[in-house]
């Protein structure tokens, strides 16, 4: 699936595709209602469709990633409530051997996240992600989200990369175009990123699919 060879620089998304989305999905969409609905005097489920409408509404915007946005708008404190429920932070399966290996091999590996800083120093706290790569970089420090030409700028001046020798593995089709489109020559996406869902239907998609991370492990 890659010639790693051609690669100098990983660059690796975080939630879906080296973590698991369960966490992320359940918080969204199940754990949040049942509290703005407690909070509010609504039915769960009437607060399951207005808040899933409302988020919906933003997608592709860095308030769509930004707790301090949804703190404000749901008068919740949305980095406190995502503690209450950081047991169900997890790796998907091989990634830890993964990031050791590339790692190993020499190559520079960033993690490079739309998830504000909240999430990002939460999942530090319950995984080992904080030593495994080089380099952390969330989409809120550039003012843009991944989606937008202007965060991969933003990106090579801070973290200087050769687009056809970087590979960029993520569970966003919307990203990997906008990687795509900045030049970024090896891109994969991940088929299954939630583990307590079905994997997804990628059949129109035109990126590599990675099933698992053991399938693009570089040798040592």
């Amino acid at each position: 699936m890659l010639n790693w060879q051609e690669i100098d620089t990983v660059f690796l998304d975080m939630d879906g595709t080296l973590l698991d989305l369960h966490f992320d999905s359940h918080f969204w969409l199940e754990f949040l209602p049942l509290v703005y609905a407690e909070k509010n005097g609504m039915d769960p489920d009437e607060a399951r469709l207005w808040l899933h409408e409302r988020i919906m509404r933003e997608t592709g915007t860095l308030q769509w990633y930004c707790f301090d946005y949804w703190s404000k708008e749901l008068d919740l404190p949305i980095t406190e409530l995502k503690a209450q429920v950081a047991d169900r932070i997890g790796y998907l399966d091989s990634v830890p051997e993964f990031l050791y290996r590339v790692k190993q091999s020499g190559r520079r590996v960033v993690i490079v996240t739309n998830s504000h800083r909240g999430g990002v120093d939460l999942k530090l706290k319950h995984t080992q992600l904080g030593d495994e790569v080089d380099r952390i970089i969330s989409s809120h420090d550039f003012g843009a989200p991944k989606e937008q030409q202007a965060f991969w700028h933003r990106l090579q001046e801070v973290e200087p990369f050769d687009p056809q020798r970087t590979l960029m593995v993520d569970d966003s089709l919307a990203v990997l175009g906008s990687a795509r489109l900045y030049g970024i020559a090896h891109l994969l996406t991940i088929a299954q990123p939630d583990s307590q869902r079905p994997p997804r239907d990628l059949s129109d998609c035109d990126f590599q699919i990675l099933n698992n991370f053991s399938e693009v492990f570089p040798d040592l």
